[in-house]
């Protein structure tokens, strides 16, 4: 056996396809399933049945490809740790950015980091919270950024920004006032994008009080959210970060919130807790400090 086998193992098992899990290696497919068959035949028993249809781990193949995780984690941390202790800032990193974060941070980041840390092979994806966390403890991901307050086994989260809501109202909007109090606005339009902004601290108690309003709607981004209320009246919640991507028709729209209302949201780190990169974790969150405003990160 060898991690090389391993790689293959876990690959077939991820896509559930020998296509596609041959182009994730880059061999072809006869090749994929021949090297499959020797190392069945090595340890003398199935990993996968197959069939024209699908591609399954057999009981004894789940334990297998569990196992083989493992041991190709390992022998990656010890690279890691070499790397570590030289001091180095190079390799390979894998990132993952929440999608409603993506659009504020990553542009700049990337700008960044690339000019900054050259030798460091960078891969970046959007997903959301719950894929992320899972890649994290596979092994499959370095370092995960999302909104705060995911728990998940073997996974430490740090806190890096707090970004502030303000509101977005349409031209009629009842809003004669300078800041924004949603008791005086309980009767008009409210629209909401859940993934971004009803998530534990990241809004008002409206979020949590669904029949509040003549209607909710939940859109897929702050774009779509801020046309439907230019479009349709009423309001929405947008996050700092994106103040400067509006017009300045736009801006005279926009209202800080007042009152006891929750009006943020924490964004995260998180790793696993036996990521010993630190060179690396320090490289990307000195990254995103340099560029995120003063104000969200005290």
């Amino acid at each position: 056996m060898t991690l090389q086998q391993f790689k293959y193992i876990i690959a077939i098992d991820r896509y559930r396809s020998f296509a596609r899990a041959a182009e994730e290696l880059d061999i072809t497919q006869p090749t994929l399933s021949a090297l499959l068959v020797k190392l069945e035949s090595e340890l003398g028993v199935r990993i996968f049945e197959r069939t024209n249809k699908s591609v399954v781990p057999t009981m004894i193949g789940t334990k297998i490809i569990s196992q083989a995780e493992k041991a190709l984690h390992e022998s990656e941390r010890l690279l890691e740790l070499v790397a570590e202790e030289k001091g180095a800032v190079d390799g390979t990193l894998s990132l993952a950015v929440g999608p409603t974060i993506a659009p504020y941070i990553l542009p700049e980041f990337i700008k960044n980091y690339t000019k900054k840390f050259p030798a460091v092979s960078l891969t970046i994806n959007e997903m959301k919270a719950d894929v992320m966390l899972q890649g994290l403890q596979l092994g499959q991901i370095d370092i995960g950024i999302a909104t705060s307050g995911h728990a998940a086994s073997g996974i430490i989260e740090t806190k890096l920004y707090t970004e502030p809501f303000w509101v977005y109202m349409a031209d009629g909007c009842e809003r004669k006032q300078e800041v924004f109090k949603p008791e005086n606005l309980s009767h008009e339009k409210m629209w909401i994008m859940k993934e971004s902004q009803c998530m534990r601290e990241s809004a008002f108690s409206f979020c949590k009080a669904r029949s509040a309003g003549k209607r909710i709607y939940e859109a897929g981004s702050i774009d779509t959210l801020i046309r439907i209320v230019d479009q349709n009246g009423g309001f929405t919640i947008i996050p700092e970060m994106h103040l400067k991507y509006l017009s300045e028709a736009q801006r005279s729209n926009v209202r800080p919130i007042t009152g006891e209302y929750v009006s943020k949201r924490g964004v995260s780190i998180y790793i696993r807790q036996d990521f010993v990169r630190t060179c690396l974790l320090d490289s990307v969150t000195q990254t995103l400090i340099s560029f995120i405003p003063k104000n969200m990160t005290n």
